[in-house]
Protein backbone atom coordinates (compact mmCIF):
# COMPACT_ATOMS: atom_id res chain seq x y z
CA UNK A 1 0.00 0.00 0.00
CA UNK A 2 1.37 3.44 -0.83
CA UNK A 3 1.51 6.00 1.87
CA UNK A 4 2.21 9.81 1.29
CA UNK A 5 4.16 11.18 4.40
CA UNK A 6 3.59 15.22 3.99
CA UNK A 7 5.62 17.26 6.94
CA UNK A 8 6.79 21.01 6.52
CA UNK A 9 3.16 22.97 7.13
CA UNK A 10 3.13 25.87 9.97
CA UNK A 11 2.14 28.88 10.64
CA UNK A 12 3.39 31.54 9.01
CA UNK A 13 2.93 35.93 8.55
CA UNK A 14 1.98 36.86 4.85
CA UNK A 15 5.28 37.20 3.05
CA UNK A 16 7.01 34.53 4.32
CA UNK A 17 8.15 31.29 3.13
CA UNK A 18 7.83 27.42 4.21
CA UNK A 19 9.14 24.47 2.28
CA UNK A 20 6.36 21.05 2.19
CA UNK A 21 8.25 17.82 1.78
CA UNK A 22 6.20 14.26 0.58
CA UNK A 23 8.03 11.03 1.17
CA UNK A 24 6.56 8.13 -0.69
CA UNK A 25 6.68 4.52 0.63
CA UNK A 26 5.54 2.04 -2.00
CA UNK A 27 5.33 3.79 -5.01
CA UNK A 28 7.47 3.56 -8.01
CA UNK A 29 8.00 7.25 -7.82
CA UNK A 30 10.14 7.78 -10.75
CA UNK A 31 7.07 6.93 -13.49
CA UNK A 32 4.43 9.07 -11.57
CA UNK A 33 3.56 12.75 -12.57
CA UNK A 34 2.96 14.37 -9.00
CA UNK A 35 1.12 17.03 -7.36
CA UNK A 36 0.86 18.94 -4.34
CA UNK A 37 -2.76 19.90 -4.02
CA UNK A 38 -4.35 22.18 -1.35
CA UNK A 39 -7.99 22.59 0.29
CA UNK A 40 -8.64 25.80 1.67
CA UNK A 41 -11.64 26.14 4.18
CA UNK A 42 -15.08 26.00 2.69
CA UNK A 43 -13.30 24.89 -0.64
CA UNK A 44 -12.77 21.52 -3.31
CA UNK A 45 -9.36 20.15 -3.20
CA UNK A 46 -7.38 21.82 -5.63
CA UNK A 47 -3.85 20.84 -7.63
CA UNK A 48 -1.47 23.54 -6.99
CA UNK A 49 1.36 22.33 -8.83
CA UNK A 50 2.55 19.53 -10.76
CA UNK A 51 5.69 17.85 -11.93
CA UNK A 52 6.67 15.05 -14.39
CA UNK A 53 9.02 12.97 -14.14
CA UNK A 54 11.22 14.99 -16.78
CA UNK A 55 10.90 17.44 -14.07
CA UNK A 56 8.69 19.59 -16.23
CA UNK A 57 6.06 21.53 -13.96
CA UNK A 58 2.96 23.28 -14.25
CA UNK A 59 1.55 25.68 -11.61
CA UNK A 60 -1.97 27.31 -11.31
CA UNK A 61 -1.95 31.18 -12.05
CA UNK A 62 -2.52 31.93 -8.37
CA UNK A 63 1.14 30.48 -7.09
CA UNK A 64 3.23 31.37 -10.20
CA UNK A 65 6.09 33.16 -9.97
CA UNK A 66 5.75 32.30 -6.17
CA UNK A 67 5.58 28.46 -5.36
CA UNK A 68 8.31 26.23 -6.77
CA UNK A 69 8.24 22.46 -7.07
CA UNK A 70 10.92 19.63 -7.06
CA UNK A 71 11.45 15.95 -7.14
CA UNK A 72 14.31 13.94 -5.78
CA UNK A 73 13.87 10.29 -7.70
CA UNK A 74 16.29 8.95 -5.27
CA UNK A 75 14.22 9.55 -2.40
CA UNK A 76 11.10 9.22 -3.54
CA UNK A 77 10.11 12.79 -2.56
CA UNK A 78 8.91 15.72 -4.04
CA UNK A 79 8.51 19.44 -2.40
CA UNK A 80 7.09 22.62 -2.72
CA UNK A 81 8.59 25.35 -1.75
CA UNK A 82 6.58 28.56 -1.07
CA UNK A 83 7.35 32.31 -0.89
CA UNK A 84 5.49 35.56 -0.54
CA UNK A 85 2.86 33.34 0.88
CA UNK A 86 -0.50 35.28 1.09
CA UNK A 87 -3.63 34.57 3.31
CA UNK A 88 -5.32 33.14 0.98
CA UNK A 89 -2.75 30.13 0.64
CA UNK A 90 -4.13 28.98 3.53
CA UNK A 91 -5.08 25.44 3.71
CA UNK A 92 -4.13 21.57 4.17
CA UNK A 93 -1.45 20.81 1.76
CA UNK A 94 -1.39 17.29 0.08
CA UNK A 95 1.03 15.54 -2.18
CA UNK A 96 -0.45 12.58 -4.41
CA UNK A 97 0.11 11.59 -8.20
CA UNK A 98 -0.78 13.94 -10.52
CA UNK A 99 -4.30 11.90 -11.33
CA UNK A 100 -4.95 11.98 -7.54
CA UNK A 101 -5.64 8.21 -8.06
CA UNK A 102 -4.05 7.20 -4.41
CA UNK A 103 -5.44 6.97 -0.60
CA UNK A 104 -4.62 10.80 0.66
CA UNK A 105 -2.50 11.22 3.19
CA UNK A 106 -2.83 13.23 6.26
CA UNK A 107 -2.08 16.70 4.98
CA UNK A 108 -0.07 19.49 6.36
CA UNK A 109 -1.54 22.49 7.41
CA UNK A 110 -0.45 25.74 6.41
CA UNK A 111 -1.88 29.00 8.02
CA UNK A 112 -0.78 32.57 6.22
CA UNK A 113 -1.75 35.06 8.50
CA UNK A 114 -2.57 39.11 7.24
Amino acid sequence: QVQLVVSGGGLVQAGGSLRLSCRTLGLIFEYNEMGWFRQAPGKQRELVASINGGHRTNFIDSVKCRFTISRDNDKASVFLEMNDLKPEDTGVYYCNVKSARLAWGQGTQVTVSS
